[in-house]
């Protein structure tokens, strides 16, 4: 019970420093970039020209990466949306291709919190489209009950971590020979979130995240966030040493009342008075897709990675999500749950 009251404490708290962000109080201001809470994906994108790009979006079909997936379509970007569910994702097809009827979308099968059906996916992208520019990794469910995933992994670390690790690992090759080819440098964006704060980073042990005595919603929400962070570096770091022409960088998108926060509101009294409220203060989905879309198309990105953002302008995450040690510990942990090394 004081688990749950500090948790929601804690959301409310980021909440109201969210709505502050968003109408220009002083912490919250347009920054360096030009942007800020405030500012919506369309307009962190105006001008750009993305028809020569193909580009995936994961967690497409609803919240901030259908906007995401719209504004990049919008763009002229060629478009992947992966979908757990065929028929659910042609539904969100046909309601993009409505609000942007020039869209190039591709619907594509497959279930994040399943390695198996991850590897299927590549398979079949890689025998069905020759090049890829961006990766945005966003899918991700939040302080679910707890739950093992068909490979016997805590779900919200499955889903939003390991998930897009393995996916990321085995899209390298495409990613690498698409910018040698063409050479226009490649993206990959992670969706992390300021819950991140909540993780120690003494979590990355299979015994830690599948202790059922031990789950915490919240917390476990946060130790996959962290990872979120920690495997953008890590590949940044790996980029670099290599010679890569990618680019990795994380994000927070802000406090957003999608779909996502479902198991948080439940029946809660204070999540149901929060949450009429919140619509009235907090960022829209248009300003929650705004640091993804920043990120994955501004001219001003070019070069910069291994970086944290948050309302489109780089901030700092705790000291825990820029330990370079716990970011290659996490790869290799990452790498054994998968079964395999993939790159």
């Amino acid at each position: 019970m004081l688990e749950q009251v500090a948790d929601n404490w804690w959301l409310v708290r980021e909440s109201v420093s969210s709505a502050m962000g968003l109408f220009g109080w002083p912490w919250g201001r347009r920054g360096p970039s030009g942007f800020g809470a405030a500012s919506t994906a369309e307009e962190v994108t105006a001008g750009v020209d993305a028809s020569h790009l193909t580009a995936i979006v994961t967690g497409a079909t609803n919240g901030i990466g259908k906007e995401t997936a719209r504004v990049l379509a919008l763009r002229g970007a060629n478009v992947i949306i992966p979908a757990r569910n065929l028929e659910s994702g042609l539904k969100v097809k046909e309601s993009l291709v409505e609000q942007v009827p020039s869209s190039k979308l591709h619907v594509m099968e497959m279930d994040m919190s399943s390695l198996s059906s991850v590897r299927n996916f590549v398979q079949s992208f890689n025998s069905s489209h020759k090049n890829l520019n961006i990766l945005i990794n966003n899918a991700g469910i939040m302080a679910c009950p707890y739950q093992l995933s068909e490979d016997g992994i805590e779900l919200q670390f499955a889903t939003n971590h390991l998930g897009h690790f393995l996916l990321t690992n085995l899209l390298l090759d495409k990613m690498n020979s698409t910018a040698e080819q063409t050479g226009v440098q490649g993206r990959i964006i992670n969706v992390a979130s300021v819950a991140h704060k909540r993780s120690d980073g003494t979590c990355f042990e299979l015994n830690k995240l599948n202790d059922k005595a031990r789950y915490n919603p919240f917390i476990a929400y946060s130790h996959s966030k962290l990872a979120n962070i920690l495997h953008a570096n890590e590949l940044s770091r790996r980029f670099q040493e290599e010679g890569c022409n990618l680019t990795a960088n994380s994000l927070h998108p802000g406090v957003i009342f999608t779909n996502i926060v479902r198991y948080i509101a439940g029946n809660n009294a204070l999540m149901s008075v929060l949450s009429p409220v919140a619509k009235l203060v907090l960022k829209g989905v248009p300003q929650g897709a705004a640091t993804t879309c920043y990120l994955a198309l501004h001219p001003d990105l070019k070069d910069v990675s291994g970086k944290y953002f948050a309302d489109c302008n780089e901030a700092t995450p705790t000291a825990v999500a820029r330990d370079a040690e716990l970011a290659k510990k996490l790869w290799l942990f990452s790498e054994e749950l998968v079964g395999t090394k993939p790159n």
